[in-house]
């Protein structure tokens, strides 16, 4: 008899799935025809090296062995500027096309990485416990229309993070892995199995559903036609990826190019709690995130997808203004953040973080992280926000018609 940890065994570590339990879809509007694309910069990046103020004293001397040089501060405006290494994302700014969030946060904020993580993935509040995250609620009481071949992905994580309690999520490290997976788990049934199994059983049918949408390549004629692309711009192979964090960005767009239907992804860059030696670890991280997000705006351009893609960074939260003994910073509060896209109100949103007089050694937040999210579900996607949420957030003027 097919039993559930043979299930879960042949999926592998390479997969999992998470699927509500009716899994029955309304015909809903076209809004989920745009893609939300969220990047977790796991650890809790660095907001100040990231958007650097050079234009306070202030910051130097808090920081007098890992502040970033004036003169290699990329300049934004006359007080803040981007961390050098995100060289990539220079030309979204120069196009309108970044929003630069400065204090991004929530009241009486936890420096436990997770604690703090699960009230931005659940959307909570710091006093409250919630089981789900905030895009499976989405889902759950908005549903996606039929057709779609899962409500997201998850790349470069085994943690569904806002996906998790209740959202048809997919976790795969590329297509076709996860379609060999979803072979062999559907090879092990055997006879009959007992009413326990029904659901378990059902998920696994959705899984080879979602394999075959997910891994079938798709005629570059019904590319062109969905994206009106004339056939001298169609996608070309997509380029070698340089590290994880590519690798991951090269499948996400392999699976859109693919004709795969999703409604929202994300994808994991670790290695962020610099406590020790910050600069070289943070540089090559930011590098990596810069030169990946430049490389999804190229692979979206070619597809004609730009324009419908919002890509936004979430962390568990940023670090201390002051430097410590070991050249890194400890947990923080306040944090910035990026918004991209073809329809993204390019400019610097938030406030400057205020250095002088830190009354705790933390900085306060300037914009609550669930105006992120109720501007991706009613502006975004045009769907209601405040029973997810909990209540009226005010959105962001950040994106454009």
């Amino acid at each position: 008899m097919f039993q559930r940890r043979e299930f879960l065994k042949a999926l592998g570590a390479g997969l999992m799935v998470s699927a509500l339990p009716n899994l029955s879809y309304a015909l809903a509007p076209a809004g989920y025809q745009r893609l939300l694309v969220l990047i977790e910069l796991k650890g809790g990046n660095d907001g100040l090296n990231t958007v650097v103020p050079y234009a306070s004293d202030d910051y130097y001397r808090l920081r007098p062995a890992i502040g970033i040089p004036r003169d290699k501060v990329l300049q934004l405006d006359q007080h803040v500027g981007l961390n050098p290494a995100l060289s990539g994302l220079m030309p979204l700014w120069q196009n309108h096309e970044l929003a630069v969030l400065q204090g991004v946060g929530y009241p009486e904020p936890n420096l436990s990485h997770f604690r703090s993580i699960e009230i931005w993935e659940t959307a909570s509040a710091s006093n409250q416990f919630l089981s789900d995250g905030w895009l499976s609620r989405l889902f759950r009481q908005q549903p996606l229309p039929a057709g779609f071949a899962a409500d997201g992905v998850v790349l470069g994580s085994q943690n569904l993070g806002p996906l998790d309690g209740g959202a048809r999520a997919v976790v795969l490290s590329n297509p076709q892995d996860f379609a060999r997976q979803a072979k062999l788990a559907g090879d092990q049934q055997a006879g009959g199995h007992s009413d326990a199994l029904s659901h378990i059983l059902k998920v696994e049918g959705d899984i080879r559903q979602a394999a075959d949408a997910l891994s079938r390549p798709a005629a570059p004629s019904a590319i062109m036609a969905k994206t009106n692309m004339n056939p001298a711009d169609a996608p070309t192979a997509p380029p070698k990826p340089n590290g994880a964090f590519q690798q991951a960005i090269i499948t996400l767009a392999t699976l859109l190019q693919n004709g795969a239907r999703i409604a929202v992804a994300r994808i994991t860059l670790t290695g962020f709690d610099t406590h020790g030696n910050q600069n070289n670890t943070q540089n090559r991280l930011l590098t990596e995130l810069g030169d990946g997000l430049a490389l999804l705006r190229q692979q979206l351009q070619a597809q004609g997808r730009w324009d419908d893609t919002l890509v936004m960074t979430y962390a568990e939260f940023g670090r201390r203004p002051r430097e410590n003994g070991n050249k890194g910073t400890d947990h923080g509060t306040a944090n910035s953040h990026f918004v991209l896209g073809g329809r993204v109100k390019g400019g610097l949103y938030g406030q400057t973080p205020q250095l002088a007089g830190l009354t705790d050694g933390n900085l306060q937040h300037a914009i609550d992280f669930r105006q992120l999210y109720a501007t991706a579900i009613e502006d975004w996607w045009g769907k209601d926000a405040r029973n997810v949420l909990g209540s009226r957030y005010v959105k962001l003027p950040i994106l454009r018609a």
